[in-house]
């Protein structure tokens, strides 16, 4: 049986995966901050704060064979109103919660054949959106943090990343609290409809699993085509 950590497994796509892995009959840890979770057979839920000096991981397999960092945060703000204290709050949260993750597990992924390292980024990285400078920043160094990781650990542990646009979960509640508002963002879609938490989960589990076996240093955009598609359609037009 594999075993798998998922660092903020209580909602959302992090929930969501940890649905799909119990399904692939693997051994889940994952953790939850302030939405406390009850335990099955196969999932083990515990507490944890990415922010603490200790990171309360001692109850974990010897081999791990994947980890999944879900914890994100949306805090759209013009570049002048954002203080300095915010960027570094938001890359203690976004970055520096993931290194220490993977620098304290890193010993159980190695001793795990085939094991993983799954990170989330934003299509905000790539395609530059006004007021996303604090989100983008923080996942930008994500996609660095990827590739420079995948160079070094393999060929031992893969190491990849997803870049979802715009997903209907409660961190992006107040973009979508109205019909209105989801009918506005599912328009400006090429696929007319918003990312569900599952779209993402099915392809981080992809990822994350051996499936992927060939596949590192890769940031997986999962997105209904918005960073790709889009661009190109506006293009054409204006030709």
């Amino acid at each position: 049986m594999r075993n798998y950590l998922i660092i903020g497994g209580s909602s959302g796509i992090g929930k969501e995966l940890v649905k799909i892995l119990e399904k692939q009959n693997a051994n889940v840890f994952a953790s939850y901050c302030t939405n406390p979770m009850q335990s099955t057979e196969n999932i083990n839920y515990f507490k944890l704060d990415v922010n603490e000096d200790e990171l309360a991981l001692n109850n974990l397999p010897e081999e791990i064979h994947g980890i999944a960092y879900c914890p994100g945060a949306i805090n759209l703000k013009p570049f002048t109103r954002i203080k300095e204290d915010e960027f570094l709050s938001d890359y203690k949260f976004q970055v520096l919660g993931a290194v220490r993750i993977i620098q304290k597990i890193l010993p159980n992924l190695k001793k795990a054949e085939n094991s993983s390292v799954l990170l989330f980024s934003t299509i905000a990285v790539q395609s530059g959106f006004n007021y996303h400078t604090q989100v983008a920043m923080s996942k930008g160094a994500i996609e660095g943090l990827t590739r420079s990781l995948a160079a070094e650990l393999a060929p031992n542990v893969r190491v990849n990343a997803v870049a979802p646009s715009l997903t209907n979960t409660g961190l992006a509640n107040r973009f979508l609290n109205t019909e209105e508002k989801i009918k506005i963002q599912s328009e400006n879609n090429p696929l007319k409809k918003i990312g569900d938490p599952k779209d993402v989960a099915e392809a981080a589990a992809f990822l994350l699993t051996p499936n992927s076996s060939w596949i590192t240093g890769q940031v997986i955009h999962i997105d209904g085509g918005y960073s790709v598609v889009k661009w190109f359609i506006d293009e054409w037009m204006n030709q």
